[in-house]
């Protein structure tokens, strides 16, 4: 399904536009539309991060472009709580903006995106907070192109240790 919806909206919103949609994220909002993160690439090489609504009108799927930011002015992202499996995090650009992914797979992929954009276009310093940095780096034994699959098997991973250690006995 994500695949139609980033094929759909690449043709009918960035296409357009002149721009390259990268990576995108379902976000979480009070409205019964749904919203898009996105992270897109201009034919000047620029970053764009947009928030995308999407309307459904009968057939029609119909995107719109909420808010929109340069990568360059991006200040830190937050992701709240590293040591928790949270899809919350912060944005900070002159304004601060409270976000929730779809899941914290899909927060992780997204900040992933992002530092990889900001090494291939950017190369300045990018502030990551309260991410656990092994799964945002890409030179990393856990790092792969399926973000999901990776917070997936550590989660399995930490899962089975607490498995372990509660069935030792107690000396």
């Amino acid at each position: 399904m994500s695949s139609l919806v980033r094929e759909d909206m690449g043709k009918k919103l960035f296409g357009p536009l002149g721009q390259r949609l990268v990576d995108f994220i379902q976000i979480e909002g009070a409205a019964r539309d749904s919203h898009y993160l996105c992270a897109s690439v201009t034919k000047g090489k620029d970053v764009e991060i947009s928030m995308v609504k999407h309307l459904r009108t009968g057939l029609e799927d119909k995107y719109d472009i909420v808010e929109k930011w340069l990568l360059k002015d991006l200040e830190m992202i937050d992701g709240k709580e590293a040591d928790t499996d949270n899809p919350y995090f912060d944005m900070h650009f002159e304004k601060v903006y409270n976000l929730e992914a779809y899941s914290c797979a899909s927060k992780y992929a997204f900040a992933r995106t992002l530092n990889n954009l900001n090494e291939m276009y950017l190369k300045q310093d990018l502030k990551i907070v309260n991410f656990d940095i092994a799964y945002i780096n890409d030179n990393c034994f856990w790092s792969s192109n399926n973000g999901d699959c990776l917070v997936l098997m550590r989660i399995c991973f930490y899962a089975s240790n607490l498995l372990c250690l509660s069935l030792c006995p107690m000396p």
